[in-house]
């Protein structure tokens, strides 16, 4: 199950995405209202997590946009507005519901199951693939024409990550956050090295060459150069 959360807090985004991701859940982070409408709007996602005061676009801002353009997906509200009319203006936006901070994280586990179990007419998403390269999350293989790739479990969620992104130029900064859950750059070349060895697995022996670096702007899942 995929969620996208939008929550300008560093240290509350990160604290809610490591549980979540601990829950069994992909995450996504966007940390401005408009940037979390454009992922919205572009990519699949079973549930959305939105804070309601937000930089840029604030939070019902968001689920209005979205709720006009037809989108369905459920949308779960943290605000630490808490009188019953900020609560009834959250659900009339599009909210499905609604949470105050401060809360408990057992309570926002059990609020996103349930939202989930309510069911969203996109089936889950268990394979992924590009070109003649396949991921299935299930039973966490990956193949390329059909010969079986072996990863360490960095190196799958780094071409997963590639993947749910396949032809977008995808920057380093992206993948410090998405993939390795840091909010900061670390100074290393901790991505050189995995995008190095994710490239010996996929690419050598194949006529095509799918990981593309992008000089200055970052990597990218393509067929052509």
């Amino acid at each position: 199950m995929r969620i996208l959360l939008i929550e300008d807090d560093r240290d509350t985004a990160a604290y809610l995405t490591k549980g979540l991701r601990e829950g069994g859940y992909t995450i996504e982070h966007a940390s401005e209202g408009r940037d979390g409408l454009f992922l919205a709007t572009s990519e699949d996602f079973d549930l959305l997590i939105v804070d309601r005061m937000l930089p840029g676009l604030n939070g019902l801002a968001v689920i209005e946009a979205l709720r006009a353009q037809g989108n369905k997906v459920p949308v779960l509200i943290l605000s630490a507005l808490a009188q019953i009319d900020d609560r009834v203006r959250g659900l009339r936006a599009g909210g499905d519901d609604y949470m105050t901070k401060p809360y408990a994280f057992s309570e926002l586990l059990a609020r996103v199951e349930a939202l989930l179990r309510r069911g969203h007419s996109a089936a889950p998403t268990t394979k992924l693939g590009f070109a003649d390269l396949e991921m299935d999350l299930l039973t966490r293989t990956v193949t390329r024409a059909g010969r079986r790739i072996d990863l360490q479990a960095r190196e799958f969620r780094l071409l997963e990550y590639l993947l749910r992104h396949a032809g977008q130029v995808v920057t380093r900064t992206m993948l410090l956050d998405g993939v390795w859950d840091y909010h900061f750059d670390p100074q290393t070349n901790v991505i050189d090295v995995h995008i190095s060895r994710l490239r010996q697995k996929i690419d050598k022996g194949f006529a095509t060459p799918l990981l593309h670096t992008i000089r200055g702007a970052g990597y990218s899942l393509r067929e052509d150069a």
